[in-house]
């Protein structure tokens, strides 16, 4: 227990950086996953074949594949991005993320009824507008909870970047684990203990956004 107290700054610190990079890549993955799920439910079927190409892609590959592929493969195609190993971090999380964002919001899209498509069509709206103003606001009330799950589980994939140079929460603990061998034990406690802060709030946030939404229907 002591190996905790004496090594708060350092967990703090690690905590800190996780929270970050969940923060960053779930922010950026919900945009890229919105416009991803848009193009999987477009009329066009290149859109729609570039869109459902991706997630699958992504979806099927591991996430440490990803972060090798980001940092050593791009940059041997030319695909140079000014960026430190957290950069890099964001931007591997964001890819893989943003495809299981994406099915999630293309689920709400498809669990909305098809007479509400075909009467914004009736009144003249065009598909940006129809998704825009008539399917999304009444998808997203069905898709908060398997959203939150998505970046649950993102907090959770943070610690793949411990492999790759990145003192997150998981780093820190490999860290202080080979600084305190006699207490690897209680150096892992104080990680889970952090992680589940993350996972415990964001599990509470969605059950008051799902309890606010279920008044307003």
């Amino acid at each position: 227990m002591d190996v905790i107290a004496d090594n708060l700054p350092a967990y703090l610190q690690g905590f800190s950086l996780t929270l970050r990079l969940t923060l960053y890549a779930g922010g950026l993955a919900l945009a890229i996953g919105l416009v991803l799920a848009a193009m999987r439910v477009s009329p066009l079927r290149p859109m729609r074949g570039f869109a459902a190409t991706y997630v699958e892609l992504l979806r099927n590959t591991p996430l440490t594949l990803v972060f090798f592929f980001i940092i050593l493969v791009a940059p041997r195609f030319g695909v140079l991005l000014p960026l430190d190993f957290i950069g890099f971090a964001v931007v591997a999380l964001t890819l893989y993320t943003a495809a299981f964002v994406c099915e999630a919001i293309r689920s709400g899209i498809n669990s909305v009824g098809i007479g509400q498509a075909e009467a914004a069509r009736a009144i003249g709206l065009t598909f940006g507008q129809t998704l825009n103003q008539v399917i999304l606001p009444q998808a997203f009330r069905t898709v908060i909870p398997p959203l939150i799950n998505v970046f649950i589980a993102l907090a959770k994939n943070t610690s793949v970047a411990a492999g790759f140079g990145v003192v997150d929460l998981m780093g820190t603990g490999r860290r202080l684990a080979t600084a305190n061998p006699g207490g690897v034990t209680w150096v892992l406690v104080g990680v889970a203990l952090g992680y589940l802060v993350i996972t415990i709030t964001l599990g509470a946030i969605a059950a008051q956004v799902e309890r606010k939404v279920a008044f307003t229907r």
